[in-house]
């Protein structure tokens, strides 16, 4: 893989202070759920640095809002939004139909976390795993040829240190012999998240698209509706959606990273492999799991969504 990748940014810069002197005009930018969480930071960034960003979301009319609020802040009239269910294949196909142009950047940044009970989507799926891989699965594979019409795409993915909490059980994905667990749930589709980054970066390389995958940290967001809105993470090392935004603003500007991908950061920094979960907190945010960057994993798990989505 090469050597591991520090940067002078740390666990709380903001996505504005790891891209300040950066110039984006002309680049064009998705960001998935870019109207809430950290993704709202995210795409307010990108567009104060020039870049047209299109907004991917569920909810259009809170999109427009967010799209407007953004305008507002930074001057960038830029501001797209179109509407983006990632449960729904169909809705992933009208989007990338739709996508007519060149992609500089793709943020794949929506996400859903620790769904309390088993929930499936109409093809079997696990929720979390739909969500948060296979919908972005879709997306990034239909918008290939347009990643590669761009001179050196990046594709940047939000996973979690969650992902330490499970590997990709293939034998069981959707939970139909062991016990659902949400935590579990959660990790498996963090694992194949950063997993894609590695299939992905390998397949593309010579396309120009690079694929690097983050965790952005605690920060309080209604990502936690389902575990009851509160984070478990000591506050010390919680973040602000601005510092959370950082990591995500970084792989997606940053010019010492052109030409590497399929690896995977937190706190603006590459994560270091373990081959055990470690127990103390601020080690674990720190770390990446070996069996999340392992390459015969990885094409399994594309040759497994690649189905799943045809």
């Amino acid at each position: 893989m090469g050597n591991r990748i520090v940067t002078p940014f740390g666990a709380h810069t903001t996505a504005d202070e790891v891209s300040e002197g950066i110039d984006l005009t002309g680049a064009r930018v998705i960001v998935t759920g870019g109207a809430s969480g950290i993704g709202i930071e995210t795409s307010r960034t990108l567009a104060r640095r020039g870049a047209a960003v299109t907004l991917a979301v569920r909810d259009v009319s809170t999109g427009s809002r967010v799209a407007a609020e953004i305008t507002a802040d930074t001057g960038n009239l830029r501001i797209d939004v179109r509407r983006l269910e990632l449960t729904d294949f169909a809705s992933v196909r009208t989007f990338v139909e739709e996508w007519d142009e060149p992609l500089d950047v793709l943020v794949n940044n929506a996400g859903v976390m620790a769904v309390q009970e088993l929930t499936v989507d109409g093809s079997g799926w696990e929720r979390q795993f739909a969500t948060n891989f296979l919908g972005h699965f879709a997306l990034t594979t239909g918008l290939h040829d347009a990643l590669a019409r761009a001179d050196g795409a990046r594709v940047v993915s939000v996973s979690s240190s969650g992902h330490l909490f499970s590997p990709v059980v293939f034998g069981d994905i959707n939970f139909r012999f062991r016990p659902y667990d949400p935590v579990q749930a959660y990790g498996q589709s963090k694992t194949a998240v950063v997993l894609f980054g590695v299939a992905a970066s390998a397949r593309w390389g010579n396309d120009g698209i690079t694929v690097n995958t983050l965790n952005p940290g605690a920060i309080a967001t209604s990502l936690q509706r389902h575990v009851g809105g509160k984070l478990a993470t000591p506050v010390e090392l919680q973040k602000t959606p601005a510092q959370g935004a950082s990591t995500s603003v970084l792989l997606a500007t940053n010019p010492h990273l052109a030409g590497i991908g399929g690896r995977y950061f937190n706190d603006n920094q590459e994560a270091r492999p373990v081959d055990r979960r470690p127990a103390d907190i601020a080690e674990l945010v720190d770390s990446v799991a070996s069996y999340a960057l392992d390459s015969d994993a990885a094409e399994r798990l594309w040759d497994i969504a690649a189905r799943a989505v045809e």
